[in-house]
């Protein structure tokens, strides 16, 4: 599972992802160039981090 999230967002996707799979969440920042084409999942702006389960 992966989320996609904002600098505004960030606790909110690291809550959902600990809530939806009960896994130790990990956090990585996304590259410039994947920044251009992704949006975070949660509002418009673009993403900033991904976050996902093992």
């Amino acid at each position: 599972m992966k989320k996609y999230s904002c600098e505004n967002h960030i606790d909110h996707a690291l809550d959902m992802l600990v809530a939806e799979t009960e896994e130790y969440p990990i956090m990585d920042k996304l590259s410039d160039e994947e920044k251009l084409s992704t949006k975070c999942s949660y509002c418009e702006e673009q993403a900033t981090y991904i976050v996902s389960s093992k």
